[in-house]
């Protein structure tokens, strides 16, 4: 049974009751047009928080600078919880699902690095799937393997598609339990994206149409070749699910559209925000953030000097982005993670939490550094790593 949420804002402003839901900061404006429930919010006041708190440490962390292999993680792609307490990571550097139990000691592992059944090329997310079962998903062949919660290998499959080439075939991007999938078309020369509801085999149920999506520069030199770039700071497309419907919005506006498995708009939910415009001095930071892929990566030097000075030419966005990214919680809430602007440090990380009928409720901050996979009633599950760079899945307690 689901705990009744009591929430009110930090600042001492005073809530109100709507609709017999929780709590909502004053303001909140719902109406419904053609068929669309569409929700107006105020912004929280500024260094408020909402009563929900992460615990001061995490309760469970997996992963160790030297020891057994399977606690030694690398490139973490994603982790669940399991209904009976165990932690399913999803751990790309050997393209392999590990399972631990609640206290973080591991069970098992399943897959490997292979194209045979069973394994994976660039695995990329686990999730929960029908019949108490779990899909893992990879990039390579843009597959989708089905294991059950034994770790023994049933099926797997790949989105239909008339494409042949893979960067232009639709992608999975989040699953439902029920076998619902959100898959995403975006070819890296087009600044729109497809966006389409897949059934358990991989076949189209229904379409969300063509989305705006990052915001792509083509250029041609004086050989003729073609290179694609992206503005700084420029749009992306964020897309999500959130209860029973699909969150599929761009970010260069403070706006969350959501919509019905049909592929009908059902929602709109908006909260005020005041564009800023990033200047000349921004873009420093974003070429050494770029710049250090490249290092990671171990690119030749030469390589990624020329990287820096077609980044020093690359025009700014005309805004920054509105949000970073959204999740929802075991609760049916949805999270919108703040942007981050470059140049200002926040001791963690900043969400403006709405209600499951959209009505923002306040800011949670989340620890800084903690990439969450997923929030559940009383818990937040992520990775992390250290000033040695050793990977950690973590699950911190959340207090509501």
């Amino acid at each position: 049974m689901r705990k009744q949420l009591i929430a009110a804002i930090a600042a001492g402003t005073v809530a109100c009751q709507q609709d017999g839901g929780a709590p909502t900061a004053p303001g909140s404006e719902v109406r419904d047009s053609a068929g669309i429930r569409i929700v107006e919010n105020p912004q929280p006041p500024d260094g408020s928080r909402l009563g929900w708190r992460v615990g001061p440490e995490p309760a469970v962390s997996i992963g160790v600078l030297e020891g057994e292999e399977p606690y030694m993680l690398h490139w973490v792609a994603d982790a669940i919880k399991l209904p009976d307490g165990r932690i399913v990571v999803a751990n790309g550097g050997t393209e392999e699902v590990r399972v631990f139990d609640g206290d973080g000691h591991h069970l098992t592992t399943w897959g490997g690095e292979g194209d045979g059944p069973g394994e994976f090329r660039s695995l990329a997310h686990v999730a929960p799937w029908p019949g108490d079962s779990i899909a893992a998903w990879y990039s390579g062949r843009l597959g989708i393997a089905v294991f059950d919660y034994d770790g023994n290998f049933g099926r797997s499959f790949v989105l239909g598609s008339s494409e042949t080439a893979v960067w232009l075939r639709p992608r999975p991007h989040a699953v439902r339990e029920t076998g619902v999938i959100l898959a995403i078309t975006a070819p890296e020369s087009a600044d729109t994206a497809v966006v389409e509801i897949r059934d358990g085999e991989g076949a189209l149920s229904a379409s969300l149409g063509t989305h705006p999506g990052a915001e792509v520069i083509i250029t041609t030199n004086d050989e003729g070749a073609t290179y694609v770039s992206w503005k700084i700071y420029g749009r992306e497309l964020v897309a999500g699910l959130w209860g029973d419907q699909i969150v599929v919005s761009p970010n260069d506006r403070y706006e969350i559209r959501a919509f019905r498995a049909d592929g009908t708009l059902a929602r709109i939910v908006r909260r005020d925000h005041v564009p800023r415009a990033p200047i000349e001095a921004d873009r420093a930071p974003w070429v050494e953030e770029q710049l250090s892929f490249y290092r990671e990566a171990n690119v030749p030097e030469a390589m990624w000097e020329q990287a820096r000075q077609e980044f020093e030419n690359t025009p700014l966005a005309q805004t920054f982005p509105a949000f970073s990214s959204v999740m929802t919680d075991a609760t049916g809430h949805l999270w919108v993670e703040e942007y981050e602007f470059p140049r200002e440090d926040r001791p963690g990380v900043l969400w403006t939490v709405f209600d499951p009928t959209g009505r923002v409720l306040g800011f949670v901050e989340t620890p800084e550094g903690l990439e969450i996979f997923e929030i559940g009633e009383d818990y937040i599950l992520g990775s992390t790593e250290d000033e040695f760079e050793v990977e950690y899945v973590q699950m911190w307690p959340l207090e509501r």
